[in-house]
């Protein structure tokens, strides 16, 4: 994954627990607190072992870990530089999901050896849909669920996330119900 990422988990631990919390987690990780560059590409697994040792330093589940992330990694991105490609990609959940796929194809004119996942969306109703998620990585579908409550707030809707469907070794996709919720 890219460094951007790895300073988004950063910036999160930041927020929750200070710069000694930093430090801590990447003791535990066994990396370096010194950093990462936004730009380059860093090997999976240390973005997981980061993961990880915010979970354990945290005392809490990696799933929460992740999904937390999730939320977070809206916000971060518009603050990092990156919200005109949020902006044009949406002006509501619905839309914004149907136009992933394309917002990731501009991204990856910045991150060239960006790994992206692919989405799809299906309408059961009016206010509910089915979002597929395909991915190379495992293990992310909790950030999703994050990323999708951010998209909410950051669209000013209440939505209802569940994980309908995990990704298994004879589907490739995991499958969430969004529900859009009257306020």
């Amino acid at each position: 994954m890219y460094g951007l990422v790895n300073r988004a988990v950063e910036q999160l631990v930041v927020s929750l627990k200070g710069e000694p919390g930093w430090r801590g987690v990447c003791a535990h990780a066994g990396v370096s607190s010194d950093g990462f560059v936004a730009t380059k590409s860093y090997d999976d697994k240390l973005t997981f072992d980061l993961v990880n040792a915010v979970s354990v330093r945290m005392g809490l589940p990696a799933e929460t870990v992740l999904e937390a992330f999730g939320e977070y990694w809206i916000t971060y991105t518009a603050a990092e530089g990156y919200e005109s490609i949020l902006s044009s990609s949406g002006s509501n959940l619905r839309e914004f999901l149907d136009n992933l796929n394309k917002m990731h194809d501009r991204v990856r004119t910045i991150f060239t050896h960006l790994s992206i996942p692919q989405f799809r969306v299906e309408d059961i109703s009016h206010d509910e849909y089915h979002l597929f998620y395909r991915s190379t990585r495992d293990g992310l579908a909790p950030m999703v669920i994050g990323l999708l409550k951010g998209l909410g707030k950051r669209f000013n809707q209440k939505i209802e996330v569940s994980q309908t469907f995990a990704k298994t070794n004879v589907n490739d996709e995991d499958i969430f119900l969004v529900r859009h919720v009257a306020v």
